[in-house]
């Protein structure tokens, strides 16, 4: 019995696959689960901002590790690991397959392999270089971080304020090191037998799918769901959603912006991913797809 993961950049379908890889998986005889990797899709309350499953999806193929936390609750990667590594050895145990489905690359590392993840900073810490992060912009601290940690600015976007922010963290800690070979990110060590599928889309075609995505949240109500959000006390992780500031804000535009921008840096992420099987799914529905993955698994 192995593991089957899908990875790819939002919009390009990883949700229909799986539930299309289900289907003849149960036609085979097996019993699949959706384990989420995906960063935001835990919080109640921002099911349609995150793309969760829906609940036709969820009725056709189980899915763990989605909305299960308050909005105004905190969360790590570590904390996910866990509960990823509890859910995957408990389904595998069973004899059933899960199907890890996610769009957050650290996320599905951890919950794929043994990551050394490294602990919360001491408390004010993150704090002190958020507000440097406010007064400054991301752009400034991309720039002080190249002056101490050239090798790691190299490896951050500009406009990255989260991870700029824990660089410099690490940085105060001592804790940000030069690398030295392979990163264990980028390693072909798993934890258990893994298929590792990356859905690929030709990037205009992807960006297309990435804009009627959001003007079908739109559709879908997602700017109330954010304004309930905030109204609950929805936390700065929760907030880091993509598209919550800027429905608040009422640019639509930039959200839009945002998320293909995001969805260049998955595509990026997903190329260092070692033994992925990339998978172009221009023009093909989701059962084709499936079926290459299946055939892959087989060989």
């Amino acid at each position: 019995m192995s593991t089957i993961a899908l990875f790819g950049p939002t919009g390009v379908g990883k949700t229909a696959v799986a539930v299309a890889l289900a289907e003849l998986l149960r036609a085979q005889g097996e019993d699949p689960v959706a384990v989420s990797a995906d960063a935001l899709q835990v919080y109640q309350g921002l099911e349609i901002l995150t793309g969760v499953a829906t609940p036709t999806q969820r009725a056709a193929l189980e899915h763990r590790l989605i909305s299960f936390l308050p909005v105004d609750a905190t969360f790590s990667v570590g904390q996910y690991a866990q509960l990823a590594h509890a859910e995957i050895d408990e389904l595998l145990t069973a004899g059933r397959v899960p199907i890890v489905v996610g769009g957050t690359g650290l996320y599905l590392r951890a919950a794929l392999t043994e990551l050394h993840l490294r602990p919360p900073p001491p408390e004010g810490l993150r704090e002190r270089w958020r507000e440097e992060l406010q007064q400054r912009g991301p752009a400034a601290l991309h720039s002080l971080l190249a002056a101490r940690a050239p090798w790691a600015a190299a490896s951050i976007d500009p406009a990255d304020g989260q991870r700029l922010v824990r660089a410099l963290e690490l940085l105060d800690l001592g804790e940000l090191q030069p690398p030295e070979g392979e990163s264990e990110l980028w390693s072909a060590e798993m934890r258990h037998p893994t298929l590792l599928a990356g859905l690929t889309m030709e990037r205009e075609a992807l960006y297309g799918a990435i804009d009627a995505r959001v003007e079908a949240m739109l559709a879908d109500g997602v700017l109330g769901e954010v304004r309930t959000a905030r109204a609950a006390g929805a936390s700065q992780a929760a907030r880091k959603a993509l598209g919550f500031e800027d429905l608040l804000a009422g640019d639509v535009e930039g959200m839009k912006r945002r998320t293909r921008n995001y969805a260049k840096r998955q595509l990026t992420w997903m190329r260092k991913l070692a033994q992925v099987l990339l998978i172009d799914v221009d023009g093909r529905d989701a059962v084709s797809v499936a079926r290459e993955i299946l055939d892959s698994r087989a060989r």
